[in-house]
């Protein structure tokens, strides 16, 4: 067949194409990684195999999916039956599924399963290492793409809930070679300069690939140092990247890590209303319950049910102010007993006391020193003499010893 005899429409040179590869090939069996796995609200399966050098898409219809006896997942490596197909619209060629069976783990899973294993032995997803979300931050840093569909969930669910919450963006790219080195370097960024009360990492969904930055090494490692406390929100809810496990806390999604940062005012303000409303509530009735008890004491009752209660009180008081007064009186008796046989003791030491019984004393009269012994004198030595009334002079007219 000559194909330059006249040019062909778009829609002719896809059907020859369509028409030779449908004749050329007929049911195939394809081993490869199941990639982009979209399940559609249909009931249709669409994903593409893989190796390490093309890729293939594939989709297996209703019908044929509902009869699979495992839930295909990116990551998986299967072997694919069916028929290999263009599919005109798009201008690509597909193999269209009749069955799907497991032939192992993929490389990728087999490769984080391994890195997952190492970094849990160094105690990285250990819960004694996660820190406690602040209740209401005032800043909040973001490192994600600053054009992907995450970061405008996010910024829309902040305005929406707490407008006055500021949002500082760390922009990273969220897949390639390249992403997950400078994811890190944000992260550890934001430390040094304090640039949030917490740290949202995360992008939106995609492939098991897209997604495999956040669970590179390095991401993991500057998530686990991390001083501020870390909200990773990678994927879907159904992905779960080694950054999750590493993280502080973990959102299924960006839109609910912002929900889980922005404290709602509205809803604040209703929980502040009805706590108030229920300290009102519970202040009402102990007023009530306090109220009726009072008014068990009628005015007439009062004086008596205060007697009554002060009684055994004054009895008591009149008791201990007579034993006061008892002992008191004792102590002042024995006191002035021992007051008076002191002063006799005093007395009868006294020297007068003893001049009384008919003593006196004698002393020089030149220098008036006591003359103790007879020896201490002499005749004609002048002396006086000091008798309990009144005093003699005299002169020595005899010694004797």
């Amino acid at each position: 067949m000559n194909y330059t005899a006249k040019p062909f429409s778009v829609s002719e040179i896809t059907t020859l194409i369509k028409n030779s590869l449908e004749a050329e090939f007929g049911k195939v069996q394809i081993e490869g990684e199941i990639s982009n796995c979209r399940p559609s609200s249909t009931g249709h399966l669409y994903f593409t195999l893989k190796d390490n050098n093309a890729v293939i898409s594939a989709v297996m219809f209703r019908g044929r999916a509902s009869s699979l006896r495992f839930s295909p997942e990116d990551g998986q490596l299967v072997v694919a039956s069916g028929n290999v197909s263009v599919y005109a619209k798009r201008g690509t060629y597909q193999i269209i599924c009749d069955t799907l069976k497991k032939a192992g783990v993929g490389d990728i899973l087999v490769l984080l399963e391994k890195r997952k294993a190492l970094l849990a032995a160094e105690g990285l997803f250990d819960e004694k290492r996660k820190k406690p979300l602040p209740l209401f931050p005032a800043r909040v840093a973001v490192v994600t793409s600053p054009t992907g569909a995450a970061i405008r969930d996010i910024l829309r669910v902040t305005r929406r809930r707490n407008a006055g919450i500021d949002i500082v963006i760390l922009p990273a790219p969220v897949q390639g070679e390249e992403s997950a080195a400078i994811i890190a370097n944000q992260i550890a960024l934001a430390n040094r300069h304090a640039l949030g009360e917490v740290i949202i990492i995360g992008r939106g969904g995609g492939s098991l690939e897209d997604l495999l930055p956040f669970s590179e090494e390095v991401v993991v490692r500057a998530v686990a140092d991390s001083q501020i406390p870390i909200i990773s929100a990678v994927g879907h809810e159904i992905d779960v990247a080694l950054s999750d496990l590493a993280a502080d806390v973990r959102a299924p999604t960006p839109s609910a890590a912002a929900e889980i940062v922005s404290a709602n005012r509205v809803e604040l303000v209703q929980r502040v209303v009805g706590i108030a409303g229920r300290l009102i509530s519970m202040i009402e009735q102990r007023t009530e319950r306090i109220r009726l008890l009072l008014g068990q004491f009628a005015p007439s009752s009062m004086e008596r049910n205060f007697r009554m209660l002060i009684q055994p009180s004054l009895l008591r008081l009149d008791d201990t102010k007579e034993m006061m007064i008892r002992g008191m009186q004792q102590r002042v008796t024995s006191e002035g007993h021992r007051l008076e046989l002191l002063m006799n003791s005093i007395q009868s030491s006294s020297p007068m006391e003893i001049l009384n019984k008919g003593y006196a004393i004698v002393t020089d009269s030149t220098d008036q020193k006591v003359i103790k012994d007879a020896g201490d004198a002499h005749k004609g030595q002048s002396i006086s003499i000091k008798v309990a009334h009144g005093g003699l002079g005299a002169t020595v007219t005899e010694v004797s010893r």
